[in-house]
């Protein structure tokens, strides 16, 4: 009887830790996804306004990244208040924009505004302004081809040779 209560109660604190590690990593999830999406609004209203469409797409996105209304309030109100995690090296660079630009493109009610929202997100980034518009259409391209994140990130590599 005592080696069953000893087993039952491993059992439990075994499973306890489990989910205490899984919430652990839900919580930092979730918190990466409003740091984005802070970040995403950041760059929107940088110039001091949203228009229209760029209301449409901040909708549409914080219910893809499962923003509550609340959060959603909250991060308008003050986008400064969630850490940015820019992309340091290239490689992530290209596939933050492989994520936006499917996103952008997904997004089909923008229509020739996809270029310009790209672009900002794409020095946003880190991308040079001297570029951004040969990246920007390579990019929407590839996405257009609907080619996956590895062929995406070889493509936007070697489009120069």
């Amino acid at each position: 009887m005592l080696k069953k209560k000893l087993i039952v109660s491993l059992y439990y604190n075994v499973k306890l830790k489990i989910m205490s590690i899984a919430e652990l990593f839900d919580n930092e999830f979730k918190l990466r996804m409003k740091g984005r999406f802070a970040a995403v609004v950041r760059v929107l209203f940088a110039d001091g306004i949203f228009d229209p469409d760029e209301k449409k797409f901040l909708d549409k996105l914080a219910l893809k990244l499962e923003i509550s209304n609340e959060e959603y309030k909250e991060i308008l109100e003050n986008p400064l208040k969630y850490e940015l995690n820019p992309p340091y090296l290239h490689i992530e660079r290209l596939e933050s924009l492989y994520n936006i630009a499917r996103v952008v493109h997904h997004d089909h009610h923008l229509g020739d505004k996809q270029e310009i929202l790209l672009r900002k997100f794409a020095v946003a980034l880190g991308f040079t302004t001297s570029n951004v518009n040969y990246i920007v259409n390579k990019a929407l391209a590839l996405i257009d081809k609907k080619v996956d994140l590895d062929t995406f990130i070889y493509e936007m590599q070697n489009m120069n040779r």
